[in-house]
């Protein structure tokens, strides 16, 4: 007798539709036969169902048992494919009828005792059900608060083989699993960082609440032990709270690849990834024979924090131009193409030179001017034109770091991102790039229009210090955003003065 059964399978950090057929014949030879692309993970899952029947009080079907997988060129990986397998056992076999009416979609892995385990990627997998108009999705009791977080969709938890029986079969009822949005965001929203940490460095400070403000990469240059990376810790703080439909693509991303944290069915903060530089190609942008998304997809909507900058491998780093000027990141196979999405802001740090202490007046620098120019020369000008704000860090004093006082919070800078981020909201409009730092060129000149003092201003900066035409768009974006955080309907010449400021690297601050 054949059965079906509607499932999913993870392409990337989306979910595709899958039917579970699954033919028994009593009059064959006794076998179990998979087929449909499976990958060794599902062709594995026989085994593990056979004896999950066994083990839930049902019969292991002795007859030949062929299972397809449809669409057949489609790959499937993972064990989410064992409860619909078992299901579609049964139902083949006739042990068992589903009275309950409606198209179900069904996703679980089994442990050999019957009950469910949890599984990568239910929160696309949910999304799809609920474009699909499924009647119910019943998912494994440990991921059904991540799957309910979807609406438009009735899921199910399922803790065990026996209780998806029960189920289908009209003989339990469960209520749909509900999750209340408003208690999530309220009970996770929050930071353990504050900007009031740090002592001094109000210089950098005011780069970050620019950066904050207006989606810009932020390079921070100073020796060791300044502060850089408690700074850009802190960045995330200072950012806009993250919107429902933010928080539901950052955790699609975060679902794909397992890594929600138990008890946490949504991603209420804005990520910050912070890679080490032993990082390879595709750990920083994805790969795979089947792609994955990598640390940058990871940043996706907050923060990638590239420390020691020059120490990551160059190629490694050339990856990053496309995901920098996109905003998303495509991965080539032989068969398909993968699209993730990667918008995030890149926070690097770096030394001044391979010492440290180039720029510290309490240390000797023992680097020489060859050693200091390869040094810096690891980082391409492509890459270096796309970070729009060149940051010094110096050493803090001791005085500031005994008696200073705390600085401002997180809540009061957030207070004056926040105004900007309005600004930028009114401007663009709901079909705009949302913030500055996204502008296209076209929308630079109309939105970033200059007075004659100005133009004349940056003018002389261009030709005094050879800036590229992609360096000249990110001047006026960044300038753009200062005078947002001033309340500035035009782009003022201390705008343009401090934007030409931070770059520090065109300028040959640190050849």
């Amino acid at each position: 007798m054949l059965a079906k059964l509607s499932s999913y399978t993870l392409v990337g950090i989306d979910a595709a539709t899958v039917e579970v057929e699954v033919d028994v014949s009593a009059a064959s030879m006794p076998k179990t036969v998979l087929v449909g692309l499976a990958e060794t993970a599902v062709r594995e899952s026989t085994h593990r169902v056979e004896r999950a029947l066994v083990n839930s009080g049902y019969r292991r079907p002795i007859d030949r048992v062929v299972i397809n997988l449809a669409p057949a060129d489609l790959k499937k990986d993972a064990g989410g494919f064992d409860l619909p397998i078992a299901l579609g056992m049964l139902l083949g076999s006739g042990q068992v009828a589903f009275e309950r009416k409606g198209d179900f979609a069904v996703v679980g892995e089994l442990a050999l005792t019957g009950e469910t385990r949890p599984i990568k990627g239910v929160l696309a997998m949910a999304l799809a059900a609920a474009e699909e108009r499924k009647a119910g999705l019943l998912v494994p009791t440990a991921n059904a608060a991540e799957a309910a977080v979807v609406e438009g969709i009735d899921v199910y938890p399922i803790g065990s083989l026996a209780e998806a029986v029960g189920f289908l079969s009209g003989q339990v009822d469960f209520e749909p699993k509900a999750v209340d949005l408003a208690e999530v965001f309220e009970r996770h929203a929050h930071y353990e960082e504050d900007f009031s940490d740090v002592k001094g460095q109000d210089y950098a400070k005011r780069a970050l609440v620019i950066a904050a403000a207006g989606s810009h990469n932020v390079l921070m240059i100073g020796p060791p032990g300044t502060g850089k990376t408690l700074l850009a810790r802190r960045l995330v703080t200072i950012m806009p709270a993250l919107t429902p439909a933010e928080s539901l693509e950052t955790t699609r991303i975060y679902s794909a690849m397992g890594l929600l944290k138990a008890g946490q069915p949504l991603m209420a903060v804005r990520p910050f990834r912070h890679p080490h530089h032993s990082v390879s190609d595709a750990g920083l942008v994805g790969g795979g024979s089947t792609p994955q998304p990598g640390e940058i997809s990871l940043s996706h909507k907050g923060i990638l924090f590239l420390d020691e900058l020059p120490e990551f491998n160059r190629k490694t780093l050339e990856v990053l131009r496309q995901p920098l000027e996109d905003g998303q990141v495509t991965i080539s196979r032989a068969l398909r193409s993968t699209t993730f999405p990667a918008e995030f802001v890149l926070v690097a740090a770096m030394n001044p030179c391979p010492c440290g202490y180039r720029s510290d007046p309490r240390r000797a620098c023992t680097c020489s001017p060859p050693q200091v120019e390869k040094y810096l020369s690891r980082i391409s000008g492509p890459l270096l034109d796309r970070i729009d704000l060149h940051v010094e860090v110096p050493a803090v004093p001791f005085a500031q770091l005994a008696e200073a006082p705390p600085g401002p919070t997180s809540a009061e800078l957030l207070g004056d991102v926040l105004k900007a981020r309005a600004r930028q909201s009114d401007r663009f409009g709901k079909s705009g790039p949302g913030v500055n730092g996204r502008m296209t060129p076209r929308q630079v000149r109309k939105y970033c229009s200059l007075k004659p003092e100005c133009s004349s201003l940056l003018k002389g900066a261009m030709e005094e210090l050879g800036l590229s035409a992609r360096a000249h768009d990110k001047v006026l974006r960044v300038a753009r955003t200062m005078a947002d955080l001033e309340g500035s309907e035009a782009i003022q010449p201390q705008n343009i003065a401090e934007a030409v400021g931070f770059r520090s690297l065109d300028r040959g601050v640190w050849a």
